[in-house]
């Protein structure tokens, strides 16, 4: 029996299409061993989001053809994508496989086999000028909790630092009864939390890229909480300009929706947002974060924010990380700006000089760190329903872990019973690193 390794790097998408790609070796006869281990084939799963995913996707693929020089090393996702268009691609790539090729994969891997193709083998599509949703189906995945469900492609946005949409194409969207199709065969086997997931998920079912008040993605969500066996939905990230009055009152009566909302901010500076090209102010970002809280109890509001963008004065910075302070996140994930070759920022003055993003980063991670703490506090003492994952140990002793709806971790002492089990538990007090310690209501 051939073996198989994978290596995920990047966003919820890619976690997805990596578990279609490992459902279809599975499927065909592979035995999957770890990335570590001696593998026939290895598929590397690539990223282009910064400069460190593209060297971790380098180090990735000189991994595996060090690990077995003999190996067949398949390389593909964004980082692929983009290499390939600027030619590139690193020479250990045995097949180069695009985005909306990730399905083919076994195709394009008996072809390389069959005939005799030379390393170096693409089958790269050219993704910005393709509609086409490229059509995968989901049974089993690695979790046996929670799934996640890719639910659309490709972005319209263009933000002057991204180079997603050269690698991802266009918005395009899955059929809904495709979805609901899956999520059905999914909870047959167990699954109980889904994660919608894709590229530029507010853009769901949109047929004007200008237009984000369609509310296509609240019609889907409707459908999912009609399903019997869904226990809970999760959304991966929100597009700002999409949480409107009509969209919160809608969602907000879904029982099994849960209240954690990643809204990407980027910037609290309207100046940065606009050299950005972010298409919404600070003061649009905190009335979507207020219908948030007026319309859910405690939510969880996580966001993104990039330390010292081309241009970012002192005052900018520090407009930023006051309108972070006053909205008081329950996370932040801090990226100090990274020059991407192809994007507008990368020409734009004023670049931002190293220690001076180290700096900025550091204070908005400490002050994240401060804000995350505060909020899992305000659980303390709460009963909460508890979607227990995993056991871990803990000074010799066994603990059942999950999360919270509004994903707070919380661990129990340990009962087989738990395991993909919800179970109301009382918050007790900070445990383990951010692990709080519960009470089995």
């Amino acid at each position: 029996m051939k073996t198989v390794a994978f290596h995920n790097l990047g966003c919820k998408v890619n976690d997805y299409e990596t578990d279609i790609m490992q459902q279809k070796f599975t499927e065909n006869g592979f035995r999957v061993v770890d990335f570590g281990q001696k593998a026939d084939i290895y598929v590397i799963n690539t990223c282009t989001v910064t400069n460190i995913a593209d060297r971790k996707s380098r180090q990735m693929i000189h991994r595996a053809k060090k690990e077995n020089p003999d190996a067949i090393v398949i390389a593909t996702g964004c980082y692929v994508q983009t290499a390939y268009d600027h030619g590139e691609l690193d020479s250990s790539i045995d097949i180069a496989i695009g985005n909306n090729k990730k399905s083919e994969i076994l195709d394009i891997l008996n072809k390389y086999i069959e005939e005799k193709r030379p390393a170096g083998f693409s089958e790269i599509i050219d993704i910005n000028h393709t509609s086409d949703y490229e059509s995968m189906f989901l049974s089993k995945t690695s979790d046996r909790t929670r799934a996640y469900i890719k639910i659309q492609d490709g972005c319209n946005q263009f933000c002057s630092y991204c180079l997603i949409p050269f690698a991802r194409g266009r918005v395009r969207s899955r059929e809904m009864e495709d979805i609901i199709r899956e999520i059905e065969e999914l909870c047959k086997n167990g699954y109980k939390e889904f994660v919608l997931t894709g590229i530029h998920v507010s853009s769901y079912g949109i047929t004007d890229p200008n237009d984000l008040s369609q509310n296509k993605l609240a019609d889907l969500l409707e459908r999912i909480q009609e399903l019997d066996g869904v226990k809970r939905i999760r959304l991966s990230s929100l597009e700002p300009r999409v949480v409107t009055k009509e969209f919160v009152e809608r969602i907000s009566k879904l029982d099994k929706l849960c209240p954690h909302f990643h809204l990407s901010l980027q910037s609290g500076s309207n100046d940065t947002l606009k050299r950005m090209n972010r298409h919404y102010t600070a003061a649009q970002y905190m009335e979507g974060v207020e219908l948030l809280r007026k319309y859910f109890d405690n939510p969880a509001i996580t966001t993104d924010i990039i330390a010292g963008f081309p241009g970012e004065t002192d005052s900018e910075f520090e407009e930023c990380f006051s309108f972070a302070k006053k909205v008081s996140f329950y996370e932040m994930h801090i990226f100090k700006y990274s020059k991407r070759k192809g994007t507008v920022a990368e020409k734009l003055p004023n670049q931002v000089r190293d220690d001076i993003k180290e700096q900025r980063s550091h204070r908005l991670i400490e002050l994240g760190e401060s804000l995350s703490k505060m909020f899992r506090e305000s659980f303390v003492k709460k009963v909460k329903p508890v979607l227990f994952e995993e056991k871990i140990y803990v000074g010799g002793e066994k603990y059942a872990v999950g999360y919270t709806p509004e994903y707070i971790r919380v661990a129990v002492p340990y009962n087989d019973i738990f395991i993909n089990e919800i179970v109301d538990v009382r918050i007790d007090s900070c445990f383990e690193g951010d692990i709080y310690k519960g009470t089995v209501i």
